[in-house]
């Protein structure tokens, strides 16, 4: 059984999580169908900068982001001045930190699924005199749901599982930036943090192949609707 501590670790990594991919669902839509549908001069040089969280370490980022929206940051010292607003060390600085690491597989997932879409469906609507809006709430993103879906379990996964970025932006505080894998960090550094360590490790395990499977069964779904 899990300790009042070690449920609230996870209630926290799960709320983290989910406020992740409520944050990340309109950019990544909107950025998804810009690189499936333009072709435009940087079109490569941005699609490098959407996938580079993918390739950088976790550390880089978060000291990037440390550097933007800390309180003595470009963006952060206004945002404190103005608003009176701080990030760094609350668990948005969490929600934000995860969201820039699982923005690039969030974009992928629907992507390959905008791609998927067929073009000619998108040009008669229009010539019905449906508009460029219209056509893609109506036409391009109920067929790539599935796509959404997908890139939305994928970003919740890798929100879970996000350590280098978080602890170096939003801090390791107990009970408000200390998700599952900086809890799981603290405890194997504590003489006796080998058993709590344990279990959640196989808690993060469990959650995070049910969401690979879910993702799983979504791909297979969708390659047996289009066939």
């Amino acid at each position: 059984m899990l300790s009042a501590e070690e449920l609230t670790i996870v209630l926290l990594s799960l709320k983290v999580a989910a406020c992740c991919v409520c944050v990340l669902l309109l950019p990544a839509i909107g950025m998804a169908w810009v690189l499936a549908r333009k072709r435009f001069w940087g079109h490569a040089l941005l699609d490098a900068l959407v996938h580079l969280p993918m390739v950088l370490p976790p550390v880089v980022l978060g000291y990037m982001l440390l550097v933007l929206l800390g309180r003595r940051g470009w963006i952060g010292a206004r945002l404190y001045e103005q608003f009176h607003l701080q990030l760094t060390f609350h668990w948005w600085g969490a929600v934000i930190a995860s969201a820039v690491m699982a923005f690039p597989l969030m974009v992928r997932a629907i992507r390959q699924a905008l791609v998927q879409v067929n073009p000619l469906l998108e040009q008669a609507a229009q010539t019905l005199g449906a508009t460029p809006l219209k056509v893609f709430f109506t036409i391009s993103l109920p067929l790539a749901y599935h796509g959404v879906l997908t890139g939305a379990i994928l970003a919740f996964s890798r929100s879970l599982g996000e350590f280098g970025a978080t602890i170096t932006f939003a801090g390791n505080l107990e009970g408000e930036t200390r998700t599952l894998p900086l809890a799981i960090y603290s405890l194997t550094q504590s003489p006796d943090g080998d058993a709590a360590a344990l279990r959640l490790v196989v808690l993060s395990i469990l959650v995070s192949v049910i969401a690979l499977l879910v993702s799983q069964w979504l791909e297979q779904r969708l390659l047996r609707k289009q066939q």
